[in-house]
């Protein structure tokens, strides 16, 4: 698993440093690099409100540490869209509640890395088909690959099944409880670039689910965290 891993990774590292031309430092030291196999980047935006659900990237990691084999890095990277160091990211979290307009840079990365294999995970924190992120985002997706390449997934499709088994997206306590549509979503859209998911779309607010300190997750009967850990296990192995 790790030599394949670690090859996706140094295949979109070096598409990034071919096309963007200037990289950042730390993105250049392939030695420290060999040492971890994941790292969490959350993607910032100029039109929105990226900060949201602080304390999810942690709880995450924390269940990747817990449940598999992956040398992950703890700490999460905050990286603007616009700078060509998310091209060498393995897995990229955008999500916000508002306006999704992404200025010609924040455009031309998002499509560079997905055309050249990257994956992004999107979340709405609306939960809600209507808001202004939903509505905002899948425009954006419409303007830069097409009116129809955001489609709903089947629910046996391969991510569900890609390190625990589901029959579906799991419900959230969001959807349970009444929040924004008050609709309880049993289904994910993606993008999907040569038969791999590499936008992945959820209006289900799953950030707001994973938002706790990890050291809570005790008092749950069932783990919530491990859809999270499909997501990423399907992102560096497909």
């Amino acid at each position: 698993m790790f030599f394949f891993v670690m090859n996706r990774r140094k295949f979109i590292r070096t598409l990034s440093l071919l096309s963007a031309g200037t990289i950042a430092m730390p993105f250049l030291r392939l030695s420290a690099q060999e040492q971890i196999d994941f790292y969490f980047t959350r993607l910032s935006y100029e039109s929105g409100d990226w900060e949201v659900d602080e304390r999810m990237p942690a709880n995450v990691l924390n269940s990747l540490i817990e449940y598999t084999s992956l040398r992950v890095d703890i700490k999460e990277r905050i990286v603007p869209l616009s700078d060509p160091q998310m091209l060498s990211a393995p897995f990229c979290y955008l999500a916000g509640h508002r306006l999704v307009q992404f200025n010609a840079e924040e455009k031309q990365n998002f499509q560079r890395y997905i055309e050249n294999g990257g994956f992004v995970f999107v979340d709405d924190c609306n939960h809600d088909i209507d808001g202004m992120f939903a509505r905002s985002f899948e425009r954006q997706m419409s303007h830069i690959f097409g009116e129809h390449a955001l489609q709903k997934i089947p629910n046996d499709h391969p991510i569900y099944s890609s390190f625990f088994n589901f029959d579906g997206p799991p419900r959230t306590s969001i959807e349970l409880n009444g929040w924004g549509d008050d609709l309880v979503h049993n289904y994910l859209k993606a993008i999907e670039i040569d038969g791999r998911i590499a936008v992945l779309y959820s209006n289900k607010d799953l950030g707001c689910e994973w938002d706790y300190d990890f050291r809570n997750k005790r008092w749950l009967r069932v783990d919530n965290t491990r859809f999270a850990v499909n997501i990423v296990m399907y992102a560096m192995n497909s």
